[in-house]
């Protein structure tokens, strides 16, 4: 999956006004295009579509393939030319990071679990996002085990990934960007018990056990902060 870098890359890529005609003429075709097609309907030399076909498909905003363009095969067929698609990965950038797409998985992922055994839906969210916040953790802690005084950091380099913007405090991290900003603005309860079990999962997954993840509301941050534990 691109990260943010390559996506803001990409996004970048199509400022270039002939690139970005060339662009939207693969996007609105059924099958790949040549360099051939796509010069002559963008009105420009094939050269000068080809550099911009080929920093397309760089950027991860195209993807290319080569096919014998006349449908014969064997000797004689002629050479095969390099044809463009549109990838099928999402691309985007949101300042500041929102993660919605991730909100409307774990959002789906508990109703259907609810429809299918009947437990109320607000807490099988809860217990999805704890699992998903737990693979999270593991994922950074993968397989060994973190040593404590380095979990903390594991724990706020994973959130810092997904946008939460955690920054320290003294003994406390809070999160400086609510990564389903618009959600938590009408379904307040909802998205920061949502966020509440994630982070807990996470910081359980990593080993962070010295800090515990609290429903703490502020003003422009996220509703959840991690204090240490008491001695």
């Amino acid at each position: 999956m691109p990260g943010f870098e390559q996506n803001v890359a990409g996004i970048g890529a199509l400022a270039e006004p002939v690139r970005r005609a060339l662009y939207l003429y693969v996007c609105a075709q059924a099958a790949p295009v040549s360099r051939d097609e796509a010069a002559e309907a963008v009105g420009v030399p094939r050269h000068q579509a080809k550099f911009h076909l080929d920093r397309l498909e760089a950027e991860g905003l195209l993807e290319a393939d080569y096919a014998r363009l006349t449908g014969r095969t064997g000797p004689g067929a002629g050479r095969t030319s390099k044809r463009y698609r549109r990838t099928p990965h999402d691309i985007a950038v949101s300042l500041p990071d929102r993660r919605y797409e991730l909100a409307g998985r774990l959002m789906a992922e508990a109703i259907t679990e609810s429809a299918r055994t009947g437990a109320p839906v607000l807490d099988t969210l809860q217990r999805v996002a704890a699992a998903h916040g737990m693979a999270i953790g593991s994922a950074v802690a993968d397989g060994a085990r973190t040593p404590p005084a380095e979990a903390l950091d594991a724990a706020l380099g994973a959130l810092a990934e997904y946008g939460y913007e955690p920054r320290r405090e003294g003994d406390r991290a809070v999160m400086a960007n609510c990564p389903f900003h618009a959600l938590a603005r009408t379904h307040t309860e909802l998205v920061c018990h949502m966020n509440h079990a994630l982070i807990n999962g996470l910081i359980d997954a990593v080993g962070a056990h010295e800090f515990e993840a609290s429903l703490d509301p502020g003003e422009d941050r996220c509703c959840v902060t991690l204090t240490a534990r008491p001695r």
